[in-house]
This record gives C-alpha cells, structure tokens and sequence, in this order.
C-alpha cells in the first residue's frame, strides 16, 4: 500500500529536560501506516543574529568560548529575545552589549536550524554600524571580545566551518551581493 507524505497525527509530548529557556521534549507520533515513532526535539525560544558591518565594510565578530564544541569560536553577534522586544530591538540591543557598535539594521530571513528543533534563527543585516560605546555584557557568564574581519577573510573564515550560524552567513552575504 502506497501512503505518501502526509502530516504525523501527534500523540503525546514530554519535556525531558529544561533549563535557562532551552529543554528536550519527547513527542510520539502516529505515522501515516499506523505505527507510533518517538522523537527528542531541542525546544527554546527563537534566537536572532547578524552580520554587522562597518562603514569601512569590516565584519564585527565576537570571539567567545562555547560549550558545545569546548573551544573559542569568533562568532556573528546574537542571542535570544526578551519577552517584550521585537526581533529588531532584540538584535539592536545584542549588537550594542557585545561590541558596542550600532548600525542600520535589514531583517533577511528566518531559519530553521534543523529537522529536530522546535525554533527559528532570525538572520538581520546591520550596515554602516559605528562603535557607539564598550561592550555592556552582563553578568551572565558570557564573555566575548570583538573582532573586526574584512571581507575576504570572513568568506575565508566561513569556509573553515569553524562557526556557528554558517549558513545564515552566507545568506546575509548573498542578501547584500557579496559573496
């Protein structure tokens, strides 16, 4: 019997673990053939990103340590939203407490990070950015210092892999003609 792709009929869900806003949920579906499958999602809310650059067409990246990979990444700036800003409050303020620059900011696209996850990634585009201040971070365990790339050598960082966020890289790039 040929059944297609059909949407699964969801049967239950779990939260497994939360913690800080990010968790794993347990869902089991019923398949379109009548057997039931689990799944472990990555649950959190919605993050936002982007590729800031300055009038001089430099790239501002943050180097900071990351626990996942355990070792210092150099990074787009980003985070998470807070409950009452829009995605570009949210990607102004990040911007501003981790490099201490400002810019005009271009939303460009919403991703999703993969097939497991029940978020999005907000990529943006900040042109003519100026450094208004120190970064301001909070006491929250984050610590990054900035970094200032041209554009030739941020392509050639891309390509290292070394890099969260990769693929929202290139469609910033793609989105202001240069790549």
């Amino acid at each position: 019997m040929k059944y297609g792709v059909q949407n699964w009929e969801e049967i239950s869900r779990e939260k497994i673990f939360e913690q800080f806003g990010r968790g794993i949920e347990k869902r089991i579906y019923l398949l379109p053939h009548g057997k039931e499958s689990e799944f472990y999602l990555k649950t959190g809310h919605s993050s936002i990103c982007a590729l800031a650059l300055t009038k001089e067409n430099q790239v501002i990246l943050v180097k900071q340590f990351r626990p996942g990979p355990k070792k210092i990444l150099i990074e787009m700036p980003g985070g998470g939203m807070n409950k009452d800003e829009t995605k570009e409050d949210a990607m102004t303020r990040e911007l501003l407490e981790e490099t201490g620059y400002r810019g005009e900011i271009e939303f460009v696209v919403e991703i999703l990070p993969d097939a497991y996850s029940t978020y999005t990634k907000n990529f943006f585009v900040i042109t003519n950015c100026e450094k208004i201040s120190e970064p301001q971070i909070e006491d929250n365990g984050e610590e990054v210092e900035v970094v200032l790339m041209n554009l030739e050598a941020f392509r050639t960082h891309l390509r290292t892999g070394q890099m969260t966020d990769i693929e929202g890289a290139y469609l910033c790039l793609d989105y202001l003609n240069l790549l």
